[in-house]
């Protein structure tokens, strides 16, 4: 019965920490830089990544969560009291973050929650889990600003949408034709569109540049016909493809510690929908708060330069899906929007560094915080208990 009481709390920790990823991470970002071109409203947009992200969960989830479950300690599985402590630490802070106005990382805090209880039980470090992780995480600031940057130049002239825009949408077609989904494969895998149609590598390579060719060549006739207009609508299809990656890779945060509790008893397909309602309320009811704080502190954007963040985010974001890494989208798309910002005219872009310089202190100050509190909740609860 005790057991029972406490695979109850970890879950209602878990659905916590799912309404606080949707209310900051997955439901601010993907969005934030449409609404800071004045593409979409700030509440359709709540409205709307709280769907996408939903969606995502349940078709892109497993992946990231089984990493979050069963890969960042070795020798021990996570109990239902650790998972509590691991939980509820992580979601606190990135509630703290949510209503301070300040996007915590939201993968720094679960992953160092959990590492933190992980050897309090007793397990050994995952080395080469952990050097996967951050060469990611480092990586991340450097590629998608550097992209969004050299985008964001490229799209500078008017006359240069009409060639550089088709070209960006063919790549996001290319990368579309690649993305595993769980309802294209078969029972308990995923496989990707191209895959789908034929298994060879040279169909497969066919396939993508076709898939690429008519996105490329939709978008081309939108802005032919109204540059504004195709710039808009385009914006709003990547925010959605973010919103979509973003559920797919942010509920593994919330969900993935329960996995060791549930085992085999439970299809993860069950567990990845609770996490992804989880995601949808807290889109729909705490989201606005951080779309604005991303989208107007951070850079002043508009719709070039919000195109040039959600590409980069949406390729980096599907790659952290593929190989099973946590990621924060925070640095995801700040670092995007940040590299965007630099690219406008005059000093900065209208990037706030003083904004950016209180955001990196608090990503890792929260990794540290939250692996250090969890290590010694975790000790002072075994003690007691």
């Amino acid at each position: 019965m005790a057991g029972l009481v406490i695979l109850v709390v970890a879950a209602v920790a878990s659905l916590f920490m799912a309404w606080a990823i949707g209310a900051g991470s997955s439901g601010s970002t993907p969005f934030a830089p449409a609404v800071g071109a004045n593409a979409i409203p700030v509440m359709r947009a709540g409205f709307l990544v709280g769907i996408l992200g939903l969606a995502g969960a349940v078709f892109q989830g497993a992946n990231v969560s089984e990493a979050v479950g069963q890969d960042l300690i070795i020798g021990q599985s996570l109990s239902p009291t650790a998972a509590v402590i691991a939980l509820t630490i992580a979601a606190v802070l990135v509630a703290v973050g949510v209503f301070a106005g300040y996007p915590i990382a939201t993968a720094f805090t679960v992953t160092g929650a959990v590492v933190g209880t992980g050897l309090a039980m007793g397990g050994s470090p995952a080395w080469a889990k952990y050097q996967q992780i951050a060469t990611l995480w480092v990586l991340v600031p450097f590629v998608g600003g550097g992209i969004a940057y050299a985008t964001a130049r490229a799209l500078r002239r008017l006359d240069r949408d009409r060639v550089v825009i088709p070209v960006l949408g063919g790549v996001v077609g290319l990368i579309i034709a690649n993305i595993r989904f769980v309802f294209l494969g078969p029972a308990g895998t995923s496989r990707s569109l191209s895959a789908a149609v034929t298994p060879g590598l040279p169909g497969r390579a066919a396939v993508s540049l076709v898939v690429a060719a008519l996105v490329a060549l939709v978008l081309y006739r939108e802005i032919d016909r109204d540059p504004a207009r195709g710039q808009r609508r385009f914006l709003l299809a990547l925010g959605s493809l973010v919103a979509f990656s973003a559920g797919g890779s942010q509920v593994g945060l919330a969900v993935g510690p329960l996995l060791p509790l549930v085992g085999g008893d439970v299809p993860i397909t069950y567990v990845l929908v609770g996490g992804g309602i989880g995601l949808l309320a807290g889109s729909w009811t705490g989201a606005p708060r951080m779309i604005k704080a991303l989208s107007q502190d951070y850079s002043s954007l508009g719709p070039r330069r919000s195109i040039a963040a959600l590409i980069p985010s949406f390729a980096i974001a599907q790659t952290a899906v593929f190989f099973g890494i946590p990621v924060s989208f925070n640095e995801i798309i700040v670092s995007a929007i940040v590299g965007s910002g630099y690219a406008a005219a005059g000093a900065g872009g209208g990037v706030s560094k003083r904004k950016m310089v209180f955001t990196v202190l608090a990503w890792v100050g929260s990794l540290a915080l939250a692996l250090g509190a969890s290590y010694g909740a975790y000790v002072g609860v075994d003690a007691v208990f």
